[in-house]
């Protein structure tokens, strides 16, 4: 049998734990070989509060995957998420001994460290630093200072926290599973990698992937990461009114929603009345599809406010910072009925629902490129490009000269573009994780 070069995607969810098998075809598209799912049991609005439950949720999705391939899956990329990350904007600058020298890497470096010792609240940690744009001298809207002579090196930056001990929970459960962590990557990242096009990210476009315990958002402008939050409430929620108006149990809650569910009222006429089988023998209860609606589109309406707060948050209001490509919606609880105009009415911007088959191959299983699977996808696109990169650590020099700057918290993201050195440059998610591996090995 020929040896088959895969990578594996696993989406740790509060509803689902997916595992994705896949691997890059000729035309660089990514083809999918297994897909094993199960119920997760361990998650609560996207952090782990069971270990053990969590573990066999995991193995299960991962079995699974590994019957539909016929492939042994040793190494994972994993996506996390949950209400414990947060992100802020922050400058800094440096000044530098010798304005007549270029600016080089080193002082990007320096910049980005000194973010890096930024004091956060007890219990978090920074996982990420994306410079936006540098001022060099006063001269602003540098999007590449290198090769720049200048006295006094500033920078916007993005930053992302989150909590040490949910982190260091998603890498536990990994390792207890018996599989290798191979990278980590932020959920939103993963699937605005999955769903939304350069061009978008260019003009400026809000992604909100709506899960089953958040929502989470992720916010681009001139291809730049501009915004990222997470919002901690999802489909569960809406599932979760539904039981408790109607009465009735969470199965039968979420087979209502997903069948007859809408998020606008209006839809439905008076006299559609869904029934529903008693418990044991009891009465049959009789539910108004008007009324369903009701319920559903009051959570729907406080989420997505909740959301357009946060756009608001990053100035979409602003000419300059406007989202000319609007609103994506992924994650499952994108499939509700009329979703999308509801969030056009109450955010008046353009809205689409994101499928992750642009990257897939075409004869790609059709339930793969449903939204549901975004950040699965996202995630095994993540995995396929940290293998066509080579492995992190080959006995280069350059390279372990480079990890030494992530530990010492080194991120720079626009960097590369005119570099012509010929040392490789990792992207910020590569030293992020090494980073981020390196601090969960230390803590077992």
């Amino acid at each position: 049998m020929e040896q088959i070069n895969y990578s594996v995607g696993l989406d740790i969810g509060t509803t689902k734990i997916v595992a994705i098998i896949g691997k890059e075809n000729e035309y660089g598209k990514i083809e999918v070989l297994g897909i094993g799912k199960s119920k997760s049991l361990g998650v609560h609005r996207g952090v782990v509060n069971n270990i053990t439950q969590t573990i066999k949720s995991i193995q299960q999705a991962v079995e699974e995957a590994e019957a539909n391939s016929g492939l042994k899956i040793s190494s994972v990329v994993v996506g996390i998420a949950g209400q414990h990350i947060r992100s802020l904007q922050h400058s800094d600058y440096i000044t530098r001994v010798d304005s007549e020298e270029v600016i080089n890497e080193d002082d990007l470096d320096k910049l980005c460290n000194q973010v890096y010792k930024l004091v956060m609240l007890p219990g978090e940690e920074i996982i990420h630093v994306l410079p936006q744009e540098y001022k060099v001298d006063g001269q602003a809207e540098i999007k590449q200072p290198i090769g720049m002579y200048g006295g006094r090196l500033e920078a916007n930056f993005h930053v992302v926290v989150g909590q040490v001990s949910s982190i260091k929970n998603v890498g536990r459960c990994i390792k207890s599973a018996g599989l290798n962590l191979g990278n980590i990557t932020l959920e939103p990242l993963a699937s605005s990698e999955a769903v939304l096009s350069q061009e978008e990210k260019e003009a400026g476009v809000a992604l909100i992937d709506i899960g089953g315990g958040t929502t989470d958002l992720a916010i681009f402008k001139d291809g730049i990461i501009r915004h990222t939050a997470v919002i901690p409430f999802g489909g569960g929620v809406i599932t979760e009114d539904i039981k408790e108006g109607c009465s009735i149990i969470e199965k039968q809650a979420e087979l209502l929603k997903i069948k007859f569910g809408s998020a606008w009222p209006g839809e439905n006429k008076d006299n559609e009345i869904v029934s529903i089988p008693g418990l044991r023998g009891r009465e049959p209860k009789e539910i108004t599809l008007k009324n369903l609606s009701k319920i559903i589109h009051a959570r729907v309406v406080e989420i997505v406010e909740q959301v357009y707060v946060e756009i608001k948050n990053y100035g979409h209001e602003e000419q300059k910072k406007k989202l000319i490509a609007g609103i994506v919606l992924t994650g499952g609880g994108s499939q509700l009925k009329h979703l999308k105009q509801l969030v056009e009415y109450i955010t008046g911007m353009d809205t689409r629902i994101g499928y992750p088959n642009e990257h897939l191959a075409g004869d790609s299983d059709d339930d793969v490129a449903s939204p549901l699977y975004a950040t699965a996808v996202g995630l095994l696109m993540n995995a396929v490009k940290n293998k066509r990169r080579g492995p992190l650590n080959s006995g280069n020099k350059a390279i372990e000269k480079e990890l030494v700057f992530a530990d010492q918290g080194g991120n720079q993201e626009t960097m590369a573009t005119t570099n012509t050195q010929k040392r490789e440059r990792k992207s910020v998610f590569d030293k992020w994780s090494e980073k981020l591996k390196d601090f969960l090995d230390n803590a077992e």
